[in-house]
């Protein structure tokens, strides 16, 4: 007979957590492959060189506030105006579109990550060594760069700017650049590539066509600006004279910058516009109005912006005027579309003024002043007239620092509770939005009437007697508070660590794309399960299942209101075919790429 004898049974001791070392949370972070960890990397590193920028710029307007020198070297505000430049298009605004499209572009499709994890964290390392070897030039015997952020030869040449930083100047932005170049590469294999089932390219955010397009345009413009800038660094150090003005070297720089200038400008300007586009129907209770003419527009404004590189050269002669002044003014027409589609989602809407909302319509009126004195220096005539005088700065400044700035305000504060689980303050921020705002407007309007009598761009000083002092004094107090007006945020930022959690997916209540689908912040692969993708607005239809389903009985455009909702909500979704309501609407397992069934509403893109 075999006998079983009971063992004792000890209590098993619970698991303790072991204490987390010092420095483990940034050793984590910096190897993460995780694309919401690098996205967020990438959104401090370009915020930190925009506060190097900002500072940079307040030096530029102290120096500015009196006529005659006051406090700097003519060479050393030559470095300060070129790093300044080249900081803010570079490594400001064109990492922060690549940081926000990291974080939000998976969860939009649906996706677990990026295509190329650890492709996505090497670029962000290019980046930042890039960046950092620019900025690094402040500190060799020469100083930085002093040859102004477009390079122009044969200033920037050896003979006329030999010394270290020059270097340093065209190595970092050419490592950089690679970085740009990978993440181009990854978004578009990842938005292609890893849709969620539903997920078609026609029910995409805005946001996501935006970025798709941009890093098209950064794969078109990048490796001509990474081809000449190794030419000019073979030519100051080894002696190659591809760029000797005797062979029109001088004109060949500027067709090879502006090239990639020009389509630059869209590359951060796109992604902001999709931003601007996820924040009006949320904070209009609408959805978003034309959405297919907003993918069209993207689309236009993308090929056209190839074609008019050479209004920046009108000055040379050397270039064809009625051709490139037809292409800069035709590109206004898409650009004037989505600002129909931006009011039109907005009119008889249920508006709110979130702090998001608030900078949403700062861009759409700095942005529009913007473009109207673009369309003035379209024109040869009035070019000739006011090239290289403030009126181009205070036109670029509109244009870029409009566009870039007040939408990434509007999309740090709009998803900030995604990216944190945690809320921002409104109170302070809306007072950083009104002296942001002020601030702006008070520095680069006046600058239009600087330029118009005559003062030029880059000078370091003015005489007293030339009328200009005025004007520059109101323009250097409204760039103070233009700076002062960050102090807000960033309070609000450190503030925000106490703040208690949301305990919502959608804190806002009326997301409608999947990232609003998740929990906040999200999980590791972002998604437990994922809502059935019937329209662009998935998220949307998994909060409202009834207006979802009565509004996808009713043909596109019908006018009907959504009671539910009330008036504001008029359906400009997809229609489907009847009795698509009446089939399986609960959660799919999130997969890693497309499968080849047919979802409910139409054949698979």
């Amino acid at each position: 007979m075999t006998t079983y004898l009971e063992r004792a049974t000890a209590e098993s001791p619970q698991p303790v957590a072991a204490p987390r070392r010092k420095g483990t949370v940034g050793v984590r972070w910096l190897s993460s492959t995780d694309h919401k960890v690098i996205g967020y990397m990438y959104l401090i590193a370009s915020f930190g060189f925009f506060l190097i920028g900002g500072v940079l710029a307040l030096g530029i307007r102290a120096e500015l506030f009196l006529p005659e020198r006051v406090m700097m070297s003519d060479g050393f505000y030559n470095q300060l105006f070129t790093m300044h430049g080249t900081i803010m298009l570079l490594l400001f605004a064109t990492p922060l579109f690549i940081g926000f499209g990291n974080v939000i572009v998976p969860l939009q499709i649906g996706a677990p990550d990026v295509a190329f994890p650890r492709l996505n964290m090497f670029s962000f390392y290019l980046f930042v060594f890039g960046g950092l070897i620019v900025v690094a030039g402040f500190f060799t015997p020469g100083g930085a760069a002093d040859f102004g952020w477009f390079a122009y030869t044969p200033l920037s040449n050896a003979f006329h700017t030999g010394h270290v930083g020059g270097d340093l100047w065209v190595a970092g932005l050419a490592m950089s650049g690679f970085g740009t170049i990978f993440g181009a590469v990854n978004f578009v294999t990842t938005i292609v590539c890893m849709r969620a089932p539903g997920m078609t390219m026609f029910r995409m955010p805005i946001f996501c066509w935006n970025i798709l397009v941009t890093s098209i345009l950064v794969l078109v413009a990048f490796p001509l600006l990474a081809a000449a800038l190794f030419a000019l660094f073979a030519d100051r150090n080894f002696g190659t004279l591809i760029f000797d003005p005797a062979a029109g070297g001088a004109i060949l720089w500027q067709h090879l910058f502006w090239f990639f200038g020009h389509p630059e400008v869209y590359i951060i300007a796109l992604p902001f516009f999709g931003i601007i586009t996820e924040v009006i129907p949320v904070f209009s209770r609408k959805p978003i109005f034309g959405y297919k003419g907003l993918v069209l527009a993207t689309l236009a404004i993308a090929a056209l912006s190839v074609t008019v590189w050479a209004h920046h050269m009108f000055v040379t002669g050397a270039v064809s005027l009625p051709f490139f002044a037809a292409m800069t003014m035709l590109i206004a027409v898409p650009t004037g579309l989505k600002f129909f589609a931006w009011i039109g989602t907005m009119w008889r809407g249920s508006i709110t003024f979130e702090t998001p909302m608030l900078f949403a319509i700062g861009f759409l009126v700095t942005f529009l002043l913007g473009g109207l004195t673009g369309v003035v220096l379209a024109s040869p005539p009035l070019n000739f007239h006011t090239s290289d005088s403030y009126f181009v700065v205070a036109h670029f400044h509109y244009v870029v620092f409009g566009t870039v700035v007040f939408a990434m305000f509007a999309g740090f504060y709009f998803w900030w509770p995604k990216f944190t689980g945690r809320m921002l303050d409104e109170r302070l921020g809306k007072l950083h939005f009104w002296t942001l705002f002020i601030g702006f407007h008070g520095t680069f309007l006046v600058q239009h009437w600087l330029g118009v009598d005559g003062m030029p761009r880059r000078y370091s000083s003015y005489l007293p007697d030339e009328g200009f002092t005025l004007l520059n004094q109101i323009s250097t107090i409204g760039a103070f508070l233009l700076g002062i007006s960050t102090l807000p945020f960033l309070w609000n930022v450190w503030k925000s660590r106490l703040s208690p959690k949301v305990a919502l997916d959608d804190p806002w209540g009326w997301g409608q794309s999947l990232e609003w689908a998740t929990s906040s912040p999200p999980p590791r692969h972002n998604f437990t399960s994922l809502p059935r993708i019937r329209s662009e607005r998935p998220a949307f239809d998994l909060k409202f299942p009834e207006a979802a389903a009565e509004s996808q009985l009713k043909p596109r455009d019908s006018g009907v209101m959504v009671e539910a909702l009330g008036p504001a909500d008029v359906r400009d979704g997809q229609s489907q075919r009847p009795g698509a309501e009446d089939e399986s609407s609960g959660p799919v397992e999130p997969g890693t790429g497309r499968d080849d069934r047919r979802d409910d509403g139409g054949e698979q893109q």
